[in-house]
């Protein structure tokens, strides 16, 4: 059986789906909390301070093993999927975010400030753009990480998705099935990372005006 026709099998399809809508929602929850949360950080040192080491603290840690807490707290269902996706991509979103903050100009601020600008204004217009190149090298990274953990769910919380085809596949030795999937995976995340790749490199004249 050819890739072609693997891929168009009705499992196949309905694998995709699923996976696809638990990394599209972890990654957008990880972009929607990381983001806010790094310009923070990067902001206040108080904060920064109370948050950072927790941040790396999950960064390092082997978050196969959160699995079991998350399935306990959330349930088998859909819900701890996304939840674990969400936290393998975060942290370094965070991070990048925070480190892009850091590195602006202090002057572009100032002037915003002298200008009248808002703290949100100066969040939207300020620390948001100068540090959109950080920004996105965070998420391209974060998606690659939220493969990786959206896999582990369905293999470890609920069989389903790609999960459930590597573990039907694997289980009857169908090894042509098997790398079929792995292919159409890596050439999903290698589609995605190459796309924000192209965008860090739209927008990083930003890096020259902090």
């Amino acid at each position: 059986m050819t890739l072609i026709e693997i891929i168009g099998t009705p499992a196949f399809l309905k694998a995709l789906g699923e996976t696809a809508y638990a990394f599209s929602v972890g990654v957008l929850a990880a972009v929607v909390i990381g983001v806010p949360t790094g310009i923070m950080m990067g902001k206040s040192r108080l904060l920064d301070e109370l948050l950072l080491p927790w941040v790396n603290i999950f960064l390092s840690a082997p978050l196969t093993a959160l699995v079991p807490v998350l399935m306990v707290l959330f349930g088998f269902g859909m819900k701890s999927i996304i939840i674990t996706t969400a936290l393998f991509a975060i942290w370094i979103i965070i991070l990048n975010a925070r480190a892009g903050v850091m590195q602006i100009n202090r002057s572009l601020v100032e002037m915003a400030r002298c200008f009248g600008a808002s703290p949100l204004d100066a969040f939207a217009k300020v620390y948001f753009w100068a540090a959109l190149p950080e920004i996105l090298s965070g998420v391209r990274i974060g998606v690659i990480r939220a493969v990786k953990g959206v896999i582990i769910g369905q293999l470890l919380i609920s069989i389903v998705g790609f999960g459930a085809l590597f573990e039907l596949y694997s289980a009857n030795f169908l090894m042509t099935h098997f790398w079929a999937v792995l292919i159409v995976l890596f050439a999903m995340a290698f589609s995605i990372s190459e796309l924000l790749a192209y965008l860090e490199r739209r927008v990083s004249y930003y890096a020259a005006k902090r």
